[in-house]
């Protein structure tokens, strides 16, 4: 049986800051089709499919030409909405989730991710991280921090600042390292998180990915250098626009 790997690219219309934000076009295209032709040009990978339960952006995509797929209405996450395309695909043995708002994200992070995830036979999972540079972004919760152990595996996600700097000796030595929302997964460990009931930490913080540490899945993590444009907003769009329209 072969052994694919593919980028799903979940997307949905519904998003209580900006509605519809995967159409929205800039020079001609919209934001779904940005970010399906970036993850097309990757190398070692097989095969691009948008994850969409709405008929306005499959419409759009097979438009475009796009591989694409309706999902169920009642998935909570992004997970849970490659997992079931995945599941029709016994073909598929790594998927990589790429975010559908993040149209600027670089095609050697994807490389990256999915070295993490099909080269190491110990990670179950990989993703990536970037230093932080300010300590106004280590103490925004909106910005995920991750601390890793001294082999590349994430120990622990957080919305707050950790490590604690407690020694005065050390304060200001340690480096913060950002979360990144871009993940690499062997299919069999997307579906064991996916049936998973949501754990304590990952309520505690709503963050996915706690779910996969608390039960003892293994995190591989990279480092990158960049910070990815995602759009969540009207005004994101608007800077993306101006980006490329030049």
């Amino acid at each position: 049986m072969e052994k694919q790997t593919a980028i799903i690219i979940p997307a949905r219309y519904g998003s209580s800051r900006l509605e519809g934000k995967p159409l929205l076009e800039a020079c001609g295209k919209p934001v779904i089709q940005w970010v399906w032709e970036k993850g097309s040009k990757c190398k070692g990978i097989d095969r691009v499919i948008v994850a969409t339960d709405d008929e306005r952006i499959y419409n759009a995509c097979k438009k475009f030409g796009a591989e694409v797929e309706m999902t169920s209405t009642e998935h909570k996450s992004g997970s849970d909405r490659i997992a079931e395309v995945a599941s029709r695909h016994p073909e598929i043995a790594f998927i990589i989730n790429l975010q559908g708002d993040e149209p600027l994200i670089e095609e050697d992070n994807i490389r990256l991710v999915r070295k993490g995830v099909v080269e190491d036979e110990n990670a179950d999972i990989s993703t990536l991280v970037r230093l932080i540079e300010t300590e106004d972004e280590v103490n925004n919760p909106n910005i995920v921090k991750c601390v890793f152990d001294l082999n590349g595996y994430a120990m622990y996600f957080s919305r707050s600042k950790i490590p604690y700097e407690r020694s005065i000796n050390t304060s200001g030595a340690w480096k913060f390292y950002g979360h990144l929302g871009i993940y690499g997964y062997k299919k069999e460990a997307l579906f064991k998180m996916t049936k998973l009931p949501q754990s304590p930490c990952e309520k505690a913080e709503s963050l996915e990915q706690l779910r996969a540490l608390q039960n003892g899945m293994k995190i591989r993590v990279s480092i990158v250098n960049n910070v990815p444009v995602g759009i969540d907003t009207i005004e994101d769009f608007e800077k993306f626009k101006t980006m490329v329209e030049v």
